[in-house]
C-alpha cells in the first residue's frame, strides 16, 4: 500500500535548497555560542579592568574597609558577570541569533550582578569607589549589547549566504508548506532553511505510519536535514506529531511546530501543561500606565538629545532647502495621529512649491489613484536637494519637534493622510491605538518596496507587541537604514 503522502520537489512547491556536502564540523549553534562567549569575555574584561585603570590609575589600590584590592575585585566581578550571563541562558541556542530575548536576558543578568555587588558592599561595609562601580555597569552593559549586535550582524551575513542555518523538512499540506516556506524565505535571519517537502494529501488517510516515517527519514538523510517543521496541524492529529518527534534522533534532530498564531510575539505566549495538555496562553495586548509613561519619557529624552546634538546639521539642511528654490523651508502636512486626531507633521521641504496640487493627476497618470500608500514613481515634483534628503531620510528630522509636542513618537506606525486612512479595514484601524512614529517596523523591513498589506501587517505586529527593547532595536536598524539606504529608499 502506498503511503498517502510523498516527499516532493515540484514546480508548485516552495524553493528548496539543494543538499550540502557532508560535514563533520561542530554544529553551528555551538560554534556561534563560542564566538559570543569569546566576545563576552573580551568585553567584560575590558570594561571592568578599563574602568579600574581609568578611574583609579594603573596601580593596584586597596578597597577601603576591606582586605581586597581592586585588581582582585575586578577579577571576581568579571568572573561573576560572565557566570551570570551563562546562568541566565544568554548563550542558549533558543536565545541567541534571533529576536530581542538575547538582549533582554543580557540586560537582566548585568543588572542582577551589579545589584548583588551593591548589596554585598553595603552588608560588609566595603567602601567601593562609586566612579569605578558606575563606569563599569553602563559602559560594560552597552558594550556587551554592542558585541552581541556585532555577532548577530556576522551571523545574518552568513545566513544570507546559506550557512549557519538549521536545515528543515516541511511536513504539511501544500498550502501550509507554501505559507511557512514563503515566510522563512523572507526572513533568512531566522536561520531555518527549507531543504525538503513532505506533502500531505487532504483526500487520504491522515494517520502517520511506519511507511511515512521511513520516507521522511530517507528524505532527511538525502537532504542532510537536522530538523522537521510541522507547517500546520490541519491534516495531522496530536498523536501523529508525537510519533514524528519520537522517531527523531534526540539531541541531533529537532521537531518544530508552526502554531497558527500570526502576529503574536514571544513575550505574549506562555505554554503551561495542564492535565497533560500543552495549553498556550496568549496575553491580550495592552499598554499599561507604566509602559505609557516609560515610552513617553523615552521619546522626550531621545528627541531632546537628538535636537541638541543635531542642531548644526538641522541648520545646514535648512540652508540647503532655502537655496533649492522658492518656497518655505518646512513643509507642514496634515496627518492622522493617535485615536484619529489630526496634526501637522513637519518635514524639510523636498518638493517644488505647490506640489500637493499635482498629486492627484500624477497618481492617475500612473494608475495608482485607487491604491493606498500614495507613492509616485520617479516623482517629477522632487527637487535635486529633496531627492538626496529623502534617500537618507533627512527630510524627516523636523518631526523631532512633533515628538516633543506629544503628537508623534520616535518609533511607531507611520502617520498617514486622510485619503490613505479611508482604505483601512477594521484590523488596520488598530494602527491608530498608539502615537505614530518617525520610524517603524515596516520602514526598517523594506521601506518603499513593501506592499500595503505587508506594511499594515508589520505595523499591527508592532502595536500588538510593543516593548522598549523592541523600540531600541528598531532605532538601531533605522540608523543603519539611513547610513546604508539601499535601493528601496525613495
Amino acid at each position: 500500500m502506498n503511503p498517502p503522502s510523498s516527499l516532493v520537489d515540484s514546480p508548485h512547491a516552495p524553493s528548496i535548497v539543494p543538499p550540502s556536502e557532508p560535514s563533520r564540523r561542530v554544529p553551528w549553534q555551538r560554534r556561534y555560542a563560542r564566538l559570543v562567549l569569546t566576545t563576552d569575555m573580551l568585553v567584560v574584561l575590558l570594561a571592568v579592568f578599563g574602568s579600574q585603570v581609568f578611574w583609579l590609575g594603573p596601580h593596584s589600590v586597596d578597597v577601603a574597609s576591606s582586605p581586597l584590592d581592586y585588581t582582585t575585585l575586578s577579577l571576581v566581578l568579571s568572573a561573576t558577570w560572565l557566570g551570570a550571563l551563562t546562568v541566565w541562558g544568554t548563550r542558549h541556542p533558543r536565545a541567541i541569533g534571533y529576536g530581542v530575548t538575547e538582549y533582554r536576558l543580557t540586560l537582566a543578568a548585568s543588572f542582577q550582578v551589579f545589584g548583588a555587588l551593591a548589596i554585598v558592599a553595603y552588608l560588609t561595609g566595603a567602601d567601593v569607589s562609586r566612579g569605578y562601580f558606575l563606569l563599569s555597569l553602563p559602559g560594560g552593559t552597552i558594550a556587551l549589547l554592542g558585541g552581541r549586535a556585532a555577532c548577530r550582524f556576522w551571523l545574518r551575513r552568513r545566513r544570507r549566504h546559506g550557512t549557519m542555518c538549521a536545515r528543515v523538512v516541511l511536513v504539511g499540506s501544500a498550502d501550509e508548506n507554501a505559507r511557512v516556506a514563503a515566510e522563512l524565505e523572507r526572513q533568512p535571519a531566522a536561520g531555518l532553511q527549507v531543504v525538503g517537502i513532505h506533502e500531505l494529501s487532504a483526500d487520504a488517510a491522515t494517520a502517520w505510519d511506519d511507511a511515512q516515517t521511513a520516507i521522511l527519514h530517507r528524505r532527511m538523510a538525502d537532504r542532510r536535514a537536522d530538523s522537521v517543521l510541522i507547517s500546520g496541524g490541519a491534516l495531522l492529529e496530536a498523536r501523529d506529531i508525537r510519533r514524528i518527534g519520537w522517531s527523531l534522533d534526540p539531541g541531533r534532530q529537532h521537531l518544530i511546530v508552526a502554531v497558527n498564531l500570526t502576529d503574536v510575539a514571544g513575550p505574549r505566549l506562555h505554554t503551561r501543561p495542564v492535565a497533560g495538555l500543552p495549553l498556550v496562553h496568549i496575553e491580550t495586548p495592552q499598554f499599561s500606565a507604566t509602559q505609557r509613561i516609560l515610552k513617553r519619557a523615552f521619546d522626550i529624552l531621545g528627541a531632546g538629545i537628538l535636537i541638541v546634538g543635531l542642531a548644526p546639521v538641522l541648520l545646514a539642511l535648512a540652508l540647503l532647502v532655502l537655496g533649492s528654490g522658492p518656497g518655505p523651508i518646512f513643509y507642514r502636512q496634515e496627518r492622522v495621529g493617535q485615536g484619529g486626531k489630526r496634526f501637522g507633521m513637519l518635514k524639510f521641504r523636498s518638493m517644488i512649491d505647490g506640489a500637493d496640487t499635482k498629486l492627484h493627476d500624477l497618481l492617475a497618470a500612473q494608475g495608482r489613484g485607487d491604491t493606498p500608500l500614495f507613492k509616485v514613481v520617479n516623482d517629477p515634483r522632487v527637487t535635486p536637494v529633496g531627492r538626496w534628503l529623502r534617500k537618507y531620510s533627512l527630510d524627516e528630522l523636523p518631526q523631532l519637534f512633533n515628538v516633543l509636542m506629544g503628537q508623534m513618537s520616535l518609533v511607531g506606525p507611520r502617520p498617514q493622510r486622510d485619503a490613505e486612512v479611508e482604505f483601512y479595514d477594521d484590523d488596520a484601524h488598530r494602527r491608530l491605538m498608539v502615537r505614530p512614529g518617525m520610524s517603524g517596523l515596516w520602514q526598517v523591513s523594506g521601506r518603499s518596496a513593501l506592499a500595503w498589506d505587508d506594511a499594515i501587517r508589520l505595523d499591527l505586529f508592532y502595536v500588538e507587541n510593543w516593548s522598549l527593547v523592541g523600540d531600541l532595536t528598531i532605532l538601531a536598524r533605522t540608523f543603519k537604514a539611513v547610513l546604508l539606504p539601499g535601493d528601496t529608499a525613495h
